[in-house]
């Protein structure tokens, strides 16, 4: 298969000036934007005014970008404390659109967006796709989401920004995800890891070989996913995917982008997002090249600005590749909330996936099940075998032996048919807790 990106180190192609910024035009930039956002915060947000004065900083104290780490964190909890609207930092009258969580875990997070937060957005999707490999004239096929998720809306604007053909087919209807995928000849397709899977699944179903059709770029985001899923993909299709990163209480997709040329990781829009990683436990700010919790402050949201919002995600800062003067961020390997500590080790869902895929046999599709018998808690892994493999047993311990020796700690192998598990049309369920 041929491909203007496949076969040869592609040049660096930029969408804006903000990607030319030398890092002195940046820092100065993101210093004005930041002492903005900080004035903004404290002035029209009756929560961040409290947070300001509890610590003892005003709006004028803030000289430097080092003095951010004065500044009080923002989490999850305090948006919901403050729902509906109370985050806002203008009238509700001037806010074009809303977006929250599903609050599957107590009162969704509420965001809202001006005319100038959406053009903004826009303008950084249309950034990332490009950065992905995309161009005007694509047909870009969407399987995020729509609605009060950000996923589907976020890359339809930017896509349509980029001067993309977009296809808004939403998630869900999988048999009518292949029709046009084959009918419409798209390129470029923005979906969750775990749902592309499944796509994947309907083609080989239908006889349909995913490398034959017309896809050239996948922008995958919303769910961590590892190399090795990214090998996968791209051995069963020729098709490039590259990692997205966002989340809604920052904006939505597009607060980084892996860049096709390189692969090596997320370049943040450092433009418009201040990135800082620290440990979760004490929350000092850690160097550069240190893994800790990614946190974020916004620098030219006008509805919804947040201040050191913790994401929760793990990753580590490093210098630029493709895109100079931004940092990268390693790719989401893990969550602070989706820690699993086994009998005193911790594990994330993403080193099990790893395993997985370095066993043929096996599907990437999993479930890490959590139950407490006798007081201890036990990890049962469910992964379905690949069609045709009918020696269970063997790829369960060969999977058994793995996780053993290379995470430390024992676990239960259950090994399922084909299309056993529940699919996910959005962002994949990979840990069932039972425990009491």
């Amino acid at each position: 298969m041929t491909d203007r990106f496949l076969g040869e180190p592609c040049p660096v192609e930029l969408q804006d000036d903000g990607e030319r910024l030398s890092v002195d035009e940046l820092r100065a930039r993101q210093l004005a934007g930041l002492q903005a956002t900080v004035r903004a915060a404290y002035e029209n947000v009756p929560h961040y005014r409290a947070a300001l004065d509890g610590v003892g900083f005003a709006p004028d104290d803030l000289k430097s970008l080092a003095d951010l780490s004065r500044l009080p964190f923002t989490s999850k909890h305090d948006l919901r404390e403050n729902y509906p609207f109370g985050m806002f930092a203008v009238p509700r009258e001037q806010v074009v659109r809303v977006h929250a969580s599903s609050g599957t875990t107590g009162r969704p997070t509420v965001v809202g967006y001006t005319r100038g937060d959406i053009d903004n957005w826009a303008n950084l999707i249309a950034r990332s796709i490009r950065a992905a490999g995309g161009r005007a004239g694509d047909v870009c096929h969407v399987a995020y989401g729509y609605g009060l998720f950000t996923g589907g809306l976020g890359a339809h604007y930017g896509a349509e920004r980029l001067g993309c053909t977009v296809v808004p087919v939403s998630g869900g209807m999988t048999e009518r995800q292949v029709d046009l995928i084959r009918d419409f000849g798209a390129r470029i397709i923005m979906v969750t890891p775990s749902y592309f899977l499944s796509i994947l699944d309907e083609m080989v179903a239908r006889g349909i070989d995913p490398a034959e059709t017309s896809l050239r770029v996948g922008i995958f985001g919303a769910e961590p996913w590892t190399e090795q899923m990214r090998t996968e993909v791209e051995s069963r299709t020729g098709m490039h995917a590259v990692d997205i990163y966002g989340l809604s209480e920052v904006m939505g997709p597009g607060v980084a982008q892996e860049c096709v040329e390189t692969k090596d990781g997320l370049h943040i829009w450092e433009d418009h997002f201040y990135p800082e990683v620290i440990d979760p436990i004490t929350g000092e700010v850690l160097p550069d090249g240190e893994v800790g919790e990614l946190v974020f402050t916004t620098l030219t949201k006008e509805a919804f600005p947040v201040l050191r919002y913790r994401t929760r995600d793990l990753t580590r800062l490093l210098p630029g590749t493709a895109r100079p003067g931004m940092r990268r961020m390693e790719k989401i390997t893990g969550r602070t909330d989706d820690l699993m500590i086994i009998r005193g080790v911790n594990v994330f869902p993403t080193q099990i996936e790893e395993l997985i895929l370095g066993i043929e046999g096996l599907t990437p599709h999993y479930l890490c099940v959590l139950t407490r018998p006798d007081r201890l808690d036990e990890l049962t892994v469910q992964v379905e075998a690949a069609p045709g493999v009918t020696d269970h047993a063997g790829v369960g311990a060969a999977l058994s032996n793995l996780i053993k020796n290379r995470i430390g700690i024992s676990a239960k192998v259950e090994i399922l048919a084909p299309h056993a598990l529940e699919r996910s049309l959005g962002k994949a369920k990979r840990i069932n807790d039972r425990r009491p």
